[in-house]
């Protein structure tokens, strides 16, 4: 059992007693996240266009930076409605940059209006966001049978990532590299990347075998 807070084996007991993955850290919010969506998988092509703007977002910063300043990025990106995104001009631009409320990087902004066109064209295309990405799933045989820590340390990205990045890039999409698409794997339950010990690995296994696949 950790003491002092510490993680052990990339574990680290919380305040209400639960092993969560270590990055999950102190703070409530972090662990609600850690506990109520990170794994879980999504078919929702709102909440899956969100996920990988603000992984893209996230690069260069603390995830719980972008968690923080999520909902300024929801109000100022409306919900991340790609089809609304997608019409955004030389105006809705200057709004975002004077908005201090979220993350005012103009290359990142402007790959948000991109990819929300990019986003618009596959729906065309797939049907929807999600009919693309869980055609993407890793098959089981290619994942670890269990994600210990050193396993972990080693996944900041995998062939599948870097195959789904380099497919985003050639479909137009920018701020996508393979590491962000396998943060954006983990992130939408593509793939269940909670320790070996974590209270919600177990939980998390169980409804990705219950959930149906676009």
């Amino acid at each position: 059992m950790p003491l002092n807070n510490q993680p052990v084996n990339g574990l680290r007991c919380c305040e209400d007693g639960k092993l969560r993955c270590f990055w999950a850290g102190d703070h409530a919010d972090y662990a609600r996240y850690h506990d109520t969506e990170w794994g879980v998988p999504n078919a929702d092509d709102r909440v899956l266009f969100e996920k990988i703007c603000l992984e893209g977002f996230q690069s260069g910063l603390s995830w719980l930076t972008i968690l923080r300043k999520r909902e300024n990025f929801r109000e100022a990106f409306d919900r991340f409605d790609f089809k609304l995104i997608s019409q955004y001009n030389d105006q809705d631009i200057k709004r975002l940059l004077n908005n201090s409320g979220i993350v005012r990087h103009h290359g990142k902004i402007m790959s948000t209006i991109n990819n929300a066109r990019r986003a618009c064209e596959m729906e065309k295309e797939f049907g929807s966001l999600a009919r693309f990405f869980w055609q993407r799933e890793p098959a089981e045989s290619a994942r670890p049978k269990k994600i210990d820590y050193p396993t972990l340390l080693t996944l900041s990205k995998t062939l599948e990532s870097t195959a789904l990045s380099r497919e985003l890039k050639k479909r137009g999409w920018s701020f996508v590299g393979p590491t962000t698409a396998y943060a954006f794997m983990q992130a939408i339950g593509l793939v269940n990347d909670h320790i070996e010990g974590c209270c919600m690995q177990q939980r998390s296994e169980f409804v990705r075998g219950q959930f149906q696949r676009p």
